[in-house]
C-alpha cells in the first residue's frame, strides 16, 4: 500500500523534530508552509508523491507568486513565495532520500530572487527611550523592563528570551545561557543596566507571580504566573514604542538588529559579533556591517565640512 503524501509531510515533520532537534517554532513554519503545498495538491487530487513532477511544482510556484491575501487582495512578497518553494524542495529531498520517489522533482526549480534587504536598527536615543518607557513602580513596568533589556543588551531572539529559565542566569558574573538554533548553546554577557533590570524583577517581581505551574521559567505573565508567549513580548515592545515616541515599526527583533550594528559602530570585531548572536555564519552577520558602512556615509555627508557643496 502506498504511502500517502499527507502520511510522508508529517513524516517529515517528525525528523525535523527529533532527527534535527529544530525548534518547535521553525517546525510550525514548515508545517503551515507544506500545508498550503497539500491544499494544492489535494485540489489535483494527488495522493502518491511518485505523481509529482517538475511541470507540476512549476504551476505551484506560478499559484504562490498570483496568490493575495487580506481584503486588499495584497501580493505575496517573494520572500514569502521564496520561503514555501524552500519548504517544499526540503520535503523532496527527504522523500528521495527516504525512496518514497524516484527523483527529485524539486531539483530544478529555481528559487525567486529576493531583493536583499538591510535590517533597520533604531537610533541609540530611540532605544534609550524604550528603555526607560515602562514604569519603575508596577510589577508590569519592571518585568518589562527585564524583557527590553534583555533583547537589546543580550541580543536575544524572542524565542530565547522567552524559553529562558532563571538558572540561566548568572547575575553576579553577569552572563546568560542561551539555547539558540539548532539547540546550540552560547554564554552571553549582560552589562550594569540589565543585571540591575534582572535583579528588580527576579526580587520585586517574579516571586510575587510564580507558581507551580511556572516552574523555572524566568519570565512570567502576570495574570497566570506561567511562562510568557513570544506574542506577549512582541505588545510589550510595541507598547513601550508607543511610550517613548518610537514612531518605527518596531518588533523584538528590530531590538536585536539594533543590538548587532551599535556594536560594530562602536568598534566590534564582526567574528564576536557572530558569536554574541549566535549565528552559525559570519556571512549572517556581515550583513550589519553594511548598515554601519550606511550610518558613517550618513555621518561623513552631514558632519564634515567639505563633503558638499553650497
Amino acid at each position: 500500500m502506498t504511502t500517502s503524501i499527507t502520511a510522508w509531510v508529517q513524516r517529515y515533520l517528525d525528523h525535523l523534530t527529533i532527527e534535527r532537534g529544530l525548534s518547535p517554532n521553525t517546525v510550525d513554519a514548515y508545517r503551515r508552509d507544506l500545508r498550503i503545498y497539500l491544499a494544492f495538491l489535494a485540489k489535483r487530487s494527488i495522493q502518491d508523491p511518485r505523481e509529482i513532477d517538475e511541470k507540476l511544482l512549476r504551476s505551484y510556484l506560478a499559484s504562490l507568486s498570483a496568490a493575495t491575501f487580506g481584503e486588499e487582495e495584497t501580493a505575496y512578497r517573494s520572500a514569502s513565495v521564496a520561503r514555501r518553494l524552500s519548504a517544499v524542495r526540503s520535503f523532496h529531498r527527504f522523500l528521495l532520500r527516504e525512496g518514497a520517489t524516484p527523483d527529485n522533482p524539486a531539483r530544478g526549480v529555481l528559487q525567486p530572487r529576493v531583493p536583499r534587504g538591510l535590517p533597520r536598527p533604531l537610533s541609540v536615543d530611540d532605544v534609550s527611550a524604550m528603555l526607560e518607557a515602562p514604569p519603575a513602580g508596577t510589577p508590569a513596568g519592571l518585568r518589562d523592563r527585564a524583557i527590553l533589556e534583555l533583547l537589546y543588551g543580550a541580543g536575544l531572539r524572542v524565542s530565547e528570551l522567552v524559553g529562558m529559565d532563571v538558572d540561566d542566569l548568572d547575575l553576579e558574573a553577569g552572563s546568560l545561557r542561551v539555547l539558540g538554533k539548532g539547540g546550540k548553546e552560547r554564554e552571553v554577557p549582560i552589562g550594569a543596566f540589565g543585571r540591575e533590570a534582572l535583579s528588580a524583577y527576579l526580587t520585586r517581581v517574579r516571586p510575587g507571580l510564580a507558581t507551580r505551574r511556572s516552574k523555572g521559567a524566568l519570565l512570567l505573565n502576570l495574570r497566570f504566573g506561567t511562562r510568557l508567549a513570544r506574542q506577549s513580548v512582541g505588545r510589550i515592545v510595541v507598547a513601550s514604542a508607543a511610550l517613548a515616541g518610537v514612531d518605527k515599526r518596531v518588533t523584538p527583533h528590530t531590538l536585536r538588529h539594533s543590538f548587532a550594528t551599535h556594536l560594530l559602530e562602536g568598534g566590534a570585531d564582526v567574528r564576536v559579533v557572530q558569536e554574541l548572536l549566535g549565528h552559525a555564519s559570519v556571512a549572517t552577520t556581515q550583513v550589519y556591517t553594511l548598515v554601519s558602512k550606511d550610518h558613517l556615509r550618513e555621518v561623513y555627508y552631514t558632519s564634515h565640512p567639505r563633503a558638499r557643496q553650497g
